[in-house]
């Protein structure tokens, strides 16, 4: 069962086409990195490559790191850090939450996306540092790895830091500011040059730190940036922030009736529509350029969900038994696998033409073909706790 809502209003979808830009032809060599203009993503000591440069990275018990060319299957150790309780990441950096905050480790590999086409980059990865924080930590991230800044909240002391992402790019640990909101519970979250720090309400920061707006969000949970603009989980809807060089809009888009408010989302980067996880046997898909939400009803309860919002609508989800499901944006079940984990800090990511679950328990992660029935094409022994995909 489908119910669609559409919001009251709507604004234009925001986009930028940018002139004069050319990705590198297939089979090309790659291209320094510095010979490349200003804005396109790239770095010093990187090289432009005429593919994605999809990898894994893997954060063992102990802390210590290891590489996985999803490309060659090549392994390589890159170094160690705390011991891992989470992870997260923006499709380059992985944001590892330990005992003393969060350490960061550089994937070595990303996506420009602009909008008609992508540029992608291969660097060496490397550990790059740590940010000082106390308990659970909540990320989100830009959708661009070189732009803006990621937000990361701290359940444990409160604190809310914004951190700055053209600076991470030079291999650089810069907040651009840091709050004590004194909350149990929050989120941070980039739109643009501003970030938003939501509690007990949404408060609006420039890049300085400075606030210079306000608006309603009870009880927010869940955020994610999508080519719109930034979405914000509230207790009666999500609220999309669109910026520009001025300041900030919000336009509030009401959950359906008798619908459950969605926890967390998940979507495949930069695409407009994303999936909404819910404690129901349902999920919510939010299509930020219509301003609608569609509630989707399954047959079973859902650990994770993420919108691959490609061309035949796929969502890809994690079931409570482990097993990976692909639906349709009706509800319909278009593949599932054999229970594959059982683990609590399993992750699951979607790209253009693979999902990748990483399984501690099984010291595995599984590339699906979300698109060929959910399919097992590999499976990729990595005998850590944490994993998760980059160069997306």
């Amino acid at each position: 069962m489908t119910r669609t809502v559409p919001a009251l209003s709507a604004l234009a979808a925001l986009g930028v086409i940018l002139a004069g830009c050319t990705a590198a032809p297939a089979g090309a060599p790659p291209t320094p990195a510095g010979s490349e203009p200003a804005g396109h993503g790239a770095v010093e000591g990187a090289a432009e490559m005429s593919e994605a440069q999809s990898r894994l990275l893997a954060i063992a018990g102990d802390g210590s790191v290891t590489m996985l060319d999803l490309l060659t299957e090549e392994t390589r150790a890159v170094g160690t850090i705390g011991a891992p309780a989470a992870i997260a990441s923006d499709g380059r950096y992985a944001f590892v939450t330990t005992e003393d905050g969060v350490d960061i480790v550089d994937g070595g590999a990303w996506t420009w996306d602009h909008g008609d086409h992508f540029h992608y980059y291969r660097a060496d990865p490397a550990v790059v540092g740590s940010i000082a924080g106390e308990g659970p930590v909540t990320v989100t991230t830009p959708p661009l790895s070189t732009a803006t800044s990621t937000g990361l909240f701290f359940a444990g002391s409160g604190e809310a830091v914004v951190l700055d992402m053209e600076s991470l790019g030079e291999g650089e640990i810069v907040e651009r500011f840091r709050v004590d909101t004194g909350a149990a519970a929050g989120i941070v979250a980039p739109a643009g040059e501003f970030a938003i720090v939501a509690t007990a309400s949404a408060i609006v920061y420039d890049e300085t730190g400075a606030r210079v707006d306000e608006f309603a969000c009870a009880e927010p949970s869940g955020s994610i940036v999508t080519r719109v603009g930034t979405v914000i989980g509230c207790a009666d809807g999500a609220v999309l922030v669109t910026a520009d060089g001025d300041g900030v809009a919000a336009e509030r888009i009401a959950y359906p009736a008798g619908a459950e408010r969605a926890t967390a989302f998940a979507g495949r980067k930069n695409r407009p529509t994303v999936a909404g996880l819910t404690d129901g046997p349902a999920f919510l898909l939010l299509d930020t350029r219509e301003r609608a939400w569609t509630e989707v009803a399954v047959d079973a309860p859902l650990r994770a969900v993420v919108a691959a919002d490609d061309a035949a609508e796929n969502v890809v989800a994690l079931d409570a038994d482990g097993r990976v499901r692909v639906y349709g944006p009706d509800g319909t079940e278009r593949g599932r696998t054999d229970p594959l984990t059982a683990s609590a800090d399993a992750t699951l990511t979607v790209d253009a033409q693979r999902a990748y679950l990483a399984a501690p328990d099984a010291g595995v992660v599984y590339e699906i073909d979300y698109a060929d029935g959910a399919r097992v094409a590999r499976e990729l022994a990595l005998p850590h706790a944490l994993a998760i995909e980059v160069g997306r």
